[in-house]
């Protein structure tokens, strides 16, 4: 029984009488038993037909760390769909675990509301050199102090081999053996919890890997009547797929009952087909959201998203999913190709200064106009959607790792539209994502990479990666996914956040978490009280952003001379606290004035090439101002 009262009522529950009681689904099947491999009491014991395909058994003698698998009427012996921990991988036996062993420490915690959320997403394997989730733990506090309120953690469910980026899972509820499996994952969730940070678990339900994939074999979880990229469309919408919801929607539960994550990240929800009159995606937001008033927490669903639909995150009532936030990659886009120039493949329908300026006022750039790259029109409005509602980022694991060498920005750009890159993210209105290292400059690429152990497979997700690229016109061979050295190369080194102008880029990070925790303005998600206005032929973007008598501006430049603007600005004094040019930032040298009184016709600001500036009403003790905070 969990903390909410929820029950896990699939796999392997370790009872108060000290027995285990197995339930797996198994319609395909006309008979089903467990077979168990390890422990005081080995052997066969067949299990109960109960109604809709379930089977069940209660069994005496065994205990957490017993080892066991299903058999199937077929004579298959296989890992239980619903397992806990694959401690030798994903084709061996599944192990029993009792999660009331593990003691937690964060009794009062409660998480906090999602417009506080500052999200770092990190690989366990590459983000540190032992690539555990122990090894996680000792650099809490270094997010912690760089301004980071949550850890967003790509999938860590149970997938082949020792390395993966976590998308070929395909045990859903068991966290991954090479990273330290449950127990791990505890002690990690626990110590975020105890410095403050909220957990966000990347969580893939439209479709699971290829290796080690048994659930076929067990019941009706999958649907040819769909394609997705990455192979067979989940079930959710077919005869037997009340079931199947029924398995992924205790797997959002689980997360939040029995690991206390305080949010989930669906991927790529674009993938997750269902033309139900009660959308999967609407049940599954329902029961979080019911969860959470159980235990008494925040917790939020996220979705990864491509479709630009306000439907997403909009009320039941009004006929939306009622999720909480989305992604929104068109900012990432606009902010993309205006910076690197790049035109190829979907990146082809950006590039203009315009599609940057309507990102920032109203979110998605494609609101129901024709895109050129799909060839159609794409999107709605997202005008009337808080900003607190959408997730931006500069780069992520997609944006970087799909590129043929997964380079990151580092490579693409100089520093001054690193920093440039850095401020319209975190200085947005909407929910910032950092991506491991980019808040020194990280060099090292992140590409795709595997540990598969079927040489065809190997092969086709070699011929598939390429393939991917095609439309880029990227020139060379991608690195080999399954070369380990592909692997070893994207581990990543927060040591150099000390050195030359990886210093220069951690302390400019810094100092924009500093304003956006700290100035009421910028705290502010309040769209009505958020002005945007372009300026075109200078490529210069000026957003007011006001906080009942506090008001902040912020300067951005896409220009690659120097440029004036003239800024409407509230009476009063407007100091400046921030200036990307400066020489404290390795900048050109500031061309902003310190401070700037209100003009009836705009102040006349000029600000330098691929820079930032920020000023502030606030009166001149503050102690922003003075640089103190």
């Amino acid at each position: 029984m969990g903390i909410g009262g929820w029950k896990l009522d699939i796999g392997a529950e370790v009872t108060k009488e000290g027995t285990t009681r197995f339930r797996v689904w198994a319609p395909k099947s006309r008979t089903v038993a467990i077979r168990i491999v390890s422990g005081k009491r080995t052997g066969t014991i067949p299990l109960q037909a109960e109604e809709f395909g379930y089977f069940s058994a209660t069994v005496e003698g065994v205990a957490a760390g017993d080892r066991y698998f299903y058999l199937l009427e077929s004579g298959e012996a296989r890992p239980d769909p619903a397992s806990r921990f694959q401690p030798d991988g994903v084709h061996e036996a599944s192990q029993v675990v009792d999660p009331m062993l593990f003691t937690w420490h964060d009794e009062g915690w409660k998480g906090f509301p999602l417009d506080e959320y500052v999200i770092y997403e990190l690989h366990v394997g590459t983000f540190t050199r032992e690539g555990t989730f122990d090894a996680v733990i000792p650099r809490l506090d270094y997010l912690k102090d760089l301004g980071i309120t949550a850890v967003q953690l790509m999938p860590v469910v149970q997938f082949p081999g020792n390395r993966n980026w976590g998308y070929d899972g395909t045990y859903p509820f068991a966290p991954q053996n090479s990273y330290g499996g449950p127990e791990g994952l505890n002690r990690l969730v626990d110590a975020c919890h105890a410095k403050g940070l909220a957990v966000v678990m990347d969580v893939v339900y439209n479709h699971l890997g290829p290796e080690g994939n048994y659930l076929a074999e067990f019941g009706h979880y999958f649907t040819d009547r769909y394609r997705t990229p990455w192979g067979d469309a989940v079930n959710l919408d077919g005869p037997y797929s009340d079931q199947v919801r029924a398995f992924f929607i205790a797997n959002a539960l689980y997360w939040l009952d029995e690991y206390h994550v305080d949010a989930l990240r669906l991927d790529a929800i674009h993938g997750i087909f269902d033309f139900s009159a009660r959308h999967f995606l609407r049940e599954l937001a329902e029961e979080v959201h019911r969860h959470r008033e159980a235990l008494g927490r925040h917790n939020y669903v996220i979705a990864e998203s491509a479709l630009n639909d306000p439907r997403v995150v909009a009320p039941p009532e009004i006929g939306g999913h009622g999720l909480d936030a989305q992604y929104n990659d068109d900012f990432h886009h606009a902010l993309h190709t205006l910076l690197t120039g790049e035109n190829r493949g979907y990146y082809q329908d950006y590039g203009r200064f315009d599609q940057m300026v309507k990102s920032f006022s109203e979110g998605f750039v494609y609101s129901g106009n024709y895109s050129p790259f799909r060839k159609r029109r794409h999107g709605s409005s997202s005008s009337d959607i808080p900003p607190g509602r959408f997730v931006v980022c500069a780069q992520d694991h997609d944006q970087v790792g799909n590129r043929m060498k997964g380079d990151r920005l580092t490579a693409l750009l100089p520093l001054e539209k690193l920093t440039l890159a850095a401020g319209l993210v975190i200085l947005s209105p909407y929910l910032p994502l950092l991506f491991m290292g980019e808040e020194y400059g990280e060099p090292a690429p992140f590409p795709y990479f595997t540990s598969h152990s079927d040489p065809a497979l190997v092969e086709a997700v070699q011929e598939g990666r390429k393939a991917e690229f095609a439309s880029f016109a990227w020139q060379g061979e991608p690195p080999d996914p399954q070369d380990e050295a592909t692997f070893l190369g994207a581990k990543i080194d927060p040591g150099l956040r000390e050195k030359g102008e990886h210093a220069v880029v951690f302390r400019f990070y810094i100092r924009l978490l500093e304003l956006r925790r700290t100035l009421p303005p910028l705290r502010n998600r309040d769209r009505k009280e958020i002005e945007v206005i372009g300026f075109e032929d200078e490529k210069v973007i000026v957003v007011r952003r006001r906080s009942a008598g506090d008001e902040a501006c912020c300067i951005f430049s896409f220009s690659d001379t120097e440029q004036e603007v003239a800024v409407p600005l509230a009476e009063g004094a407007w100091e400046k606290v921030l200036d990307s040019s400066a020489r404290e930032w390795a900048g050109r040298g500031e061309s902003a004035p310190q401070t700037v009184a209100a003009e009836q016709n705009g102040s006349r600001v000029r600000i330098g090439p691929f820079s930032v500036v920020v000023y502030i009403n606030n009166p001149p003790q503050s102690p922003l101002i003075r640089g103190e905070v």
